[in-house]
């Protein structure tokens, strides 16, 4: 069977997710980042779930998502309520996942051409 790689019309795509970082295109980060189709942030302050605070929240919001994964590592951890409800009460759904369940989930929310961001969160 022959198979044909189809090309996405946006910027950045997720390549894979392992623990010692996240693949975008062809450069391996290792520090926590926001990604959209098109637009990346590095050096996002927060490290691990526990880290999140409702201000680290910010950032994800100058990004106008109307959905965020939240890749936290090899296993899922759950932010803090108040950080979580800082997307959730503007009417901005948040998945919290393993960061290779978000890169996936990340690629095909983004072809649909959704506004969808992920946050990765790295040990760095």
């Amino acid at each position: 069977m022959q198979l044909a790689q189809e090309n996405p019309d946006f910027t950045y795509v997720l390549r894979g997710a392992s623990e010692a970082g996240v693949l975008v295109n062809q450069e391996t980060l290792t520090r926590s980042f926001l990604l959209t189709p098109n637009r990346i942030v590095q050096d996002w302050r927060p490290t691990s779930a526990a880290d999140l605070t409702p201000d680290d929240m910010l950032a994800l919001l100058e990004l106008e998502p109307a959905l965020v994964l939240l890749g936290t590592g090899p296993r899922q951890r759950f932010p803090s309520a108040a950080a979580m409800a800082a997307l959730l009460t503007r009417g901005i759904g948040i998945e919290v996942m393993d960061s290779g369940a978000a890169a996936r989930t990340f690629n095909v929310v983004a072809t649909e051409g959704r506004k969808v961001v992920v946050a990765f969160l790295l040990p760095g």
